[in-house]
């Protein structure tokens, strides 16, 4: 089997390189991301393995289908970058529903605690040999209110980190997960009371038209003042000009963004020797109370060889046996995964 790797990055070569030499699949890789002027390197290839930035709209999906490319394979969890109502009935959409939620959920509360405990601040301070505490009081985790958005496998995790620090946890999800909600420390309630109620709001759910700026002007409008965002989920999550007046007229006490909603040309990418163009993300990271990653959080050495391997048993049982559990259809409800593994 032959697949066409894009977006590469060199921490993606050593876990694929390991587990596509075990199980009988050569990766070529491509620096370029996955898009209507790159696709045509994909011919002669039995598949593609893609990214979050990779573009896969039906243009896109058209010429695979042309040059006889019969899968595409996502390595990771969300698929908005992919046109699902197109590719049905014409290749194969394969992903990685779970890596290491860990990883995710980690780095949420790593960011959360760098920003209201002002660990960036004092690292950057004590290298000037600046031992002032001057700006540096931060508050307790203990007691806060914290709203998770989404109470997936990752949601969940957070959940259960936040409950360690003895924290109240007010849940939101179209799809409840039985069992989670204890009536005490931990409850399902309305988006509407989740915004009023909440010190800090987790976001952890994926990116669908109903979930499209679930943080905009109208919803912060509703939450504390000097309320706390945290997104390591999807950009188009938040509305960043919202967000930007959010935090200069004070109602948002503090970002967290591990992504962004026009990260694609940016994010993964050295910039540094350039003026970044896009003013709204500029804006934000020129605040003292925004912290960005740069769509990091899933990068651990666990996740990583979670993505390759599952990755590869992906395509390997696809073309083995015309079926794969982790197949995204469109006819199975919302894109989720293919229950069938029959449905074309």
């Amino acid at each position: 089997m032959k697949i066409a790797f894009f977006d590469t990055k060199p921490y993606d070569k050593p876990s694929f390189d390991k587990f596509g030499a075990e199980f009988g699949v050569k990766f070529k890789y491509f620096e370029t991301k996955l898009n209507e002027d790159t696709v045509d390197l994909a011919n002669g290839y039995d598949g593609v393995c893609v990214f979050v930035n990779d573009t896969v709209n039906a243009a896109v999906i058209d010429r695979l289908c042309e040059m006889g490319v019969k899968v595409v394979a996502l390595r990771c969890a969300g698929f908005n970058n992919v046109d699902m109502k197109h590719a049905f009935g014409r290749i194969h959409v394969l992903r990685v529903p779970a890596y290491s939620p860990y990883a995710v959920a980690e780095h949420a509360m790593a960011m959360l605690l760098t920003s209201i405990r002002r660990i960036h601040k004092a690292y950057i301070r004590t290298r000037d040999f600046n031992f002032s505490l001057a700006g540096m009081t931060g508050f307790d985790l203990h007691g806060k209110t914290v709203g998770v958005i989404g109470t997936g496998r990752i949601g969940q995790v957070f959940i259960q980190i936040c409950r360690g620090f003895g924290m109240r946890v007010l849940a939101y999800d179209k799809y409840q997960t039985p069992g989670l909600d204890n009536g005490d420390t931990v409850k399902y309630v309305s988006l509407e009371e989740l915004f009023a109620a909440s010190d800090i709001i987790s976001l952890h759910c994926p990116l669908t038209e109903e979930t499209y700026h679930i943080i905009d002007e109208n919803s912060l409008s509703k939450c504390k003042h000097g309320v706390v965002i945290l997104n390591t989920s999807r950009g188009a999550l938040v509305d960043a000009e919202a967000l930007l007046t959010g935090i200069k007229t004070r109602k948002v006490g503090a970002a967290c963004l591990d992504v962004y909603e026009e990260e694609s040309e940016l994010f993964f990418e050295d910039f540094s020797g350039h003026i970044l163009e896009d003013d709204t993300l500029a804006r934000l990271i020129s605040m003292p109370n925004v912290i960005v990653t740069s769509h990091q959080a899933f990068l651990t050495e666990e996740a990583l060889s979670n993505i390759a391997e599952t990755t590869v048993k992906n395509i390997v049982g696809f073309f083995e046996t015309n079926q794969c559990p982790n197949e995204l259809c469109y006819r199975c409800g919302n894109a989720e995964d293919c229950k069938s593994g029959k449905c074309f």
